[in-house]
């Protein structure tokens, strides 16, 4: 099933709607759809190398968006559809509940790692939801991964083009734990800087 639909998804980015099916996928997967806008994209901004900050920018918008609803689902609606959510990508019981306690210790940062990661989003809205973690803190945390995770990517795709998109595609979690680790130095750097 997740196959054809990742094929259809990846299809969605090469026809005439492109840009407003990238916007969908990007709020969906934030709280409930399970392919990462990524897989469009990246094949976008590859072919439109003039409109990757365009896709990029509104990608983060809608992932943000989409963002807000995983954390309704959390706040309002956790013991029904937050629930089966959570459940579908393998966080029951026990597991459920070490998300819950890292993301409890960790807060912001676990939104900062997770937001950049091929790690499901959507788990980081929902239990920020379910927390009643800060809300402004959550969007300000979600549009700085956000736009980072979908600016880099897109950079990316625009700059070294087709040759590298099934490179990307393969290897997307050892290129994002390598964006992740070079903003991890930064920001350690400039906190031991001052």
């Amino acid at each position: 099933m997740l196959t054809a639909l990742k094929t259809r998804t990846i299809d969605l980015a090469r026809g005439p709607n492109a840009e407003r099916g990238l916007w969908a996928v990007s709020f969906a997967e934030s709280s409930f759809f399970p392919l990462p806008p990524d897989l469009m994209l990246i094949p976008m901004a590859a072919a439109e190398p003039s409109k990757w900050l365009r896709y990029a920018i509104g990608c983060t918008i809608a992932s943000v968006l989409g963002g807000l609803l995983g954390y309704a689902i959390g706040m309002f609606l956790m013991d029904t559809i937050g629930t089966a959510i959570l459940n579908f990508f393998g966080y029951a019981g026990e597991r459920r509940a070490e998300l819950e306690a890292f993301y409890d210790q960790y807060g912001a940062w676990f939104i900062f790692l997770k937001g950049l990661t091929p790690i499901p989003y959507k788990l980081v809205t929902i239990v920020s939801g379910a927390l009643h973690f800060s809300l402004p803190i959550f969007i300000a945390a979600s549009v700085i991964t956000r736009g980072l995770r979908f600016v880099g990517v897109a950079w990316v795709a625009q700059r070294f083009g087709p040759a590298l998109i099934p490179v990307i595609e393969r290897r997307m979690g050892i290129v994002l734990l390598g964006v992740i680790a070079v903003i991890v130095v930064a920001v350690l750097a400039l906190r031991f800087m001052h």
